[in-house]
């Protein structure tokens, strides 16, 4: 069991910070939108961590100010909640610099997805439940306002102590459309959407039940062998969920991360997995690739056939999607072809 933050309330201090690519002092404009969106949203106040704002250089070179920051963040006892700002490709580097304990002390609502996976699991270890969701960038800082999915998956996720209960699949469409963020007139048109064709269920009959975790694929792949990874203890009866980044990683090269986790005893443990739409200017044609790398090696290569898999889900990588509470117990019924999760996610 992970520890439950306290839930978000309207006129909640929030405190935005970047733990990877300094996005807002390259495109502040699109930083700023995202605060005004998400304070019009939810009557939350938003404050920077002291480096949160700097350029993208010094925020390279300083990976220890950005474990500062957070640890900053966590400490201030008026900070109810930790957004990152973006993701980006190094937050492993502010790791020697974080303090677990200091986290375990100090619960809170810490959420972001992508790279922020480095982070995830490092309140994992501390044994606080985080949450897979929207950053202050891209999430929050969507073009022509927020969508109404992801705005009340947050609602419902951090500022309810009630179940979440059944997820139910985005309907409305879904787009990975790249607007310009260096262009300030472009914050005002709406993202082009693909219609939304559901989700794919494989595998099972029986409903099965598990505690969330995962992360972006490629940032989980990182993590191997270093102390941030979770024991095996931690993957039994699992549910797994994974999606991949923008950078669009070819089929070939999921199904070999998704081999090695088969060959780290990490599948085989599972209560079932959840995978997110894929990232990136990929064809949807090119779907299907990835299902079928991912049922290779878990069907044939590993025999799992009794293992549920929901694929092409509204998380990661695409928008709108919904927010993925770590350490939360869910359950995947294929029979019914339902996703619930059974419990709250914040007390």
């Amino acid at each position: 069991m992970r520890i439950k933050p306290l839930r978000l309330q309207a006129g909640d201090k929030v405190a935005a910070v970047t733990l990877s690519w300094g996005g807002p002092g390259t495109f502040p404009y699109r930083y700023q939108a995202g605060k005004q969106q998400l304070e019009a949203a939810f009557g939350v106040t938003v404050i920077e961590t002291p480096h949160a704002l700097r350029d993208a250089d010094w925020i390279a070179a300083n990976p220890q100010a950005r474990a500062d920051d957070l640890m900053e963040a966590f400490a201030d006892p008026s900070i109810r909640g930790i957004i990152a700002t973006i993701g980006g490709d190094d937050s492993i580097r502010t790791l020697p610099y974080l303090d677990l304990e200091i986290i375990r002390q100090n619960p809170k609502v810490f959420m972001g997805f992508s790279d922020t996976t480095i982070t995830h699991l490092a309140c994992w270890k501390a044994g606080l439940g985080s949450f897979y969701g929207p950053s202050m960038m891209a999430g929050f800082g969507e073009n022509g306002g927020l969508f109404p999915y992801l705005a009340e998956a947050v609602r419902r996720t951090l500022f309810s102590a009630e179940p979440l209960g059944v997820i139910h699949p985005n309907t409305d469409g879904w787009t990975v459309e790249r607007l310009e963020w260096a262009e300030p007139a472009n914050q005002s048109i709406k993202r082009r959407l693909t219609p939304s064709d559901g989700w794919r269920w494989s595998g099972g009959a029986a409903a099965r039940r598990g505690r969330l975790l995962g992360g972006c694929l490629e940032v989980l792949d990182w993590l191997r062998g270093t102390d941030y990874w979770p024991p095996l203890t931690d993957w039994q009866d699992a549910i797994l969920f994974i999606e991949t980044s923008e950078e669009a990683p070819p089929p070939q090269y999921v199904e070999r991360m998704v081999r090695v986790l088969g060959a780290m005893g990490v599948l085989q443990r599972l209560s079932g997995m959840l995978v997110g739409r894929p990232g990136g200017a990929m064809p949807v044609t090119q779907f299907a690739e990835y299902d079928a790398a991912i049922e290779r090696v878990v069907r044939e290569e590993l025999g799992l056939h009794d293992l549920p898999i929901i694929t092409r889900m509204d998380f990661g990588h695409t928008d709108p999607y919904f927010v993925l509470p770590y350490g939360a117990l869910a359950e995947i019924d294929p029979l019914n072809q339902r996703f619930t999760i059974l419990e709250s996610a914040v007390t």
